[in-house]
């Protein structure tokens, strides 16, 4: 009768821990799904005005909410991340020689997003909170 040989963890090697390269390879497609799903929802809430400005205004007085507002200072950092990700990916694909550079470049990128998103986060973290205030 033959045995059945049992795979422990080890035989499949190192269990991978991440690190920033695999974490920027996950918010790049996050970051993505979340502008596409955004931009199926501004599709729809731009067509209602096909059924007149009352409907529209209707529809876009939800954007009054703060808790809307919050969801759209989310998707500007989900913009401004997915885009300087993707300019640092254009940069490795057209510029092979930066490879050996791609951690410095993934920081670079991290510290541009939250540089641009200081400001932005001010004007509109203090609109947000007028709403919340009326």
């Amino acid at each position: 009768m033959a045995t059945r040989a049992t795979k422990k963890k080890s035989d499949y090697g190192p269990i991978y821990k991440g690190h920033e390269g695999q974490y920027s390879w996950l918010l790049h497609r996050v970051t993505g799904v979340a502008i596409i799903l955004f931009l199926f929802a501004h599709v729809i809430d731009t067509a209602v005005v096909g059924w007149g400005p009352e409907a529209y205004n209707r529809v876009v007085s939800v954007y009054e909410n703060p808790v809307v507002r919050l969801l759209e200072l989310g998707l500007v950092a989900a913009v401004v991340f997915h885009s300087l990700n993707g300019i640092k990916i254009m940069l490795i694909d057209f510029f092979p020689r930066l490879v050996p550079h791609i951690r410095v470049i993934g920081i670079t990128t991290v510290v541009a997003f939250f540089a641009a998103m200081i400001p932005i986060t001010w004007i509109m973290g203090g609109q947000i909170i007028e709403l919340i205030r009326n």
